[in-house]
């Protein structure tokens, strides 16, 4: 049996490379996307979700407190009491940023001190980061003012920047890790979608079914070559990210491969769903498009997916992209431990193996 599977394994690595459609598909498209991604992506940002840790709890720390309370451009999520606590949120993403207001800080103005009030930002998504910093000093500029015009005082709240993660907000360092995923994608949607309808316009498919390789067979003929594409590309990229973009790689790569397969698995199946459906290449290439668009848009790759209604939040749970992008920005910058790394790598289990079996299903219907 394998030595049957090598040989169409073989067959296909050759069918792409010899098309030029599949070699442009596969060199061209990820070229550009890597260069206009990484120097030319920017995002809005709205309803951040920030947690409160306030330490001086007196009456004008809750006044600073409320500023964030009644702007619409925030979102209380928790209220913590400890620097664990806060790690953990920002940790696990649950937040955007802390802010913590320190034991001294209503004393502090009322003696015409410096008041600082330290703002924790998670820098992996850095102009989520930036965006945020804005927001804020803009209400701590309105809490001056007011303060001023009221008492006359001189002194003011000063903020205390960390972005913990990413501490220069460097862009390319939240844009470059989604593109192995987003880029690793298209790569693998892309050839298992032209492989069956390749070999439907050029009358071979007809010939592979009266072989005696059974379906299940032909389905991993096909989609081994794709997961040898897949990680390649993914490969490149990453490569790429830290060798010339000079983002820094802090996690396992073990861990980080063992996400790849899984996701490049569950995608595979999205792909050879779409071939196993269309007649002619145009057809492939049309479902891929409707595939891939809204995989990527309900990743969190281009908008936080905490911005998103509730509704389409709920759709990208079931979305591959979603948990390898976690996963990926998680061990590009800040060494994420494996019991997290898991959290978000289990869910990928049932989505690959819920998409290779529909693929199965229609392979099966084609003898």
């Amino acid at each position: 049996m394998w030595a049957r599977i090598a040989a169409l394994v073989h067959k296909e690595l050759l069918a792409v490379w010899r098309d030029r459609r599949s070699r442009l598909v596969l060199i061209v498209p990820p070229i550009i996307q890597l260069a206009l991604f990484a120097y030319a992506a920017t995002y809005n940002v709205d309803r951040v979700r920030y947690a409160i840790w306030d330490e001086d709890r007196g009456q004008l720390a809750r006044e600073f407190a409320a500023r964030f309370e009644g702007s619409q451009a925030f979102h209380r999520e928790a209220t913590v009491g400890s620097a664990a606590a806060a790690r953990d949120l920002l940790d696990r993403q649950r937040v955007a940023m802390v802010l913590h207001i320190g034991q001294t800080f209503t004393a502090d103005i009322k003696a015409a001190r410096p008041a600082p009030v330290q703002v924790l930002l998670d820098g992996r998504r850095s102009n989520t980061a930036q965006a945020v910093l804005g927001y804020v000093n803009a209400i701590a500029d309105g809490f001056n003012a007011e303060l001023a015009a009221a008492s006359g005082r001189t002194q003011r709240a000063t903020l205390v920047q960390r972005a913990w993660f990413n501490p220069v907000l460097e862009s390319q360092w939240f844009i470059l890790p989604g593109l192995v995923a987003t880029l690793t994608l298209i790569a693998a949607v892309l050839v298992t979608c032209l492989s069956v309808a390749r070999e439907r316009e050029l009358g071979t498919f007809d010939q592979l079914l009266v072989t005696p390789l059974r379906p299940f067979e032909i389905l991993l003929g096909k989609a081994l070559p794709a997961l040898l594409i897949g990680l390649i590309e993914a490969s490149v990229i990453l490569a790429a990210a830290v060798l010339w973009f000079g983002v820094p790689f802090r996690g396992s790569l073990g861990l980080l491969y063992l996400a790849l397969v899984l996701f490049i698995m569950a995608v595979i199946g999205i792909g050879l769903m779409i071939s196993a459906v269309s007649q002619t290449q145009q057809q492939a290439m049309l479902g891929a498009m409707l595939a891939l668009v809204p995989a990527v848009i309900l990743s969190g790759f281009a908008t936080p997916i905490a911005n998103m209604p509730d509704v389409v939040q709920w759709l990208t749970y079931v979305n591959p992209v979603r948990y390898v992008l976690v996963i990926l920005r998680g061990l590009f910058l800040q060494d994420l431990p494996p019991h997290l790394v898991l959290q978000q790598l289990w869910p990928l289990l049932p989505i690959a193996s819920v998409t290779m079996a529909a693929a199965a299903l229609m392979f099966r219907r084609l003898r």
